[in-house]
């Protein structure tokens, strides 16, 4: 099943910090995911001033369920960065 997440930062003053704290880490989970053949594409929203305020990721996993426990492990999450995550399942187009 493929699903598009939409992961919204949270706005406090040290929001940036910590999503570049935690980013390699991020970064890291990215490619693991690639490797297994789970991460479709993705990369940062910006704002209107080119800062990153949130992500934006097309996945495929078998279900919805263990989409959702690979999110929980991600350094994002651990690490305060998103606050508000959306889960919808899609229908991307082959590539």
């Amino acid at each position: 099943m493929q699903f598009v997440v939409t992961a919204i930062d949270f706005t406090d003053a040290e929001a940036l910090q910590r999503r570049m704290a935690n980013r390699d880490a991020h970064l890291a989970g990215a490619r693991k995911l690639i490797a297994l053949g789970r991460f479709i594409s993705g990369g940062a929203i910006l704002d209107d001033q080119g800062r990153m305020v949130g992500s934006t990721l097309h996945l495929d996993f078998p279900d919805r369920q263990t989409l959702e426990l690979t999110l929980q492990h991600d350094p994002y999450v651990a690490g305060k960065v998103w606050e508000h995550i959306d889960i919808r399942q899609a229908k991307l187009l082959p590539l």
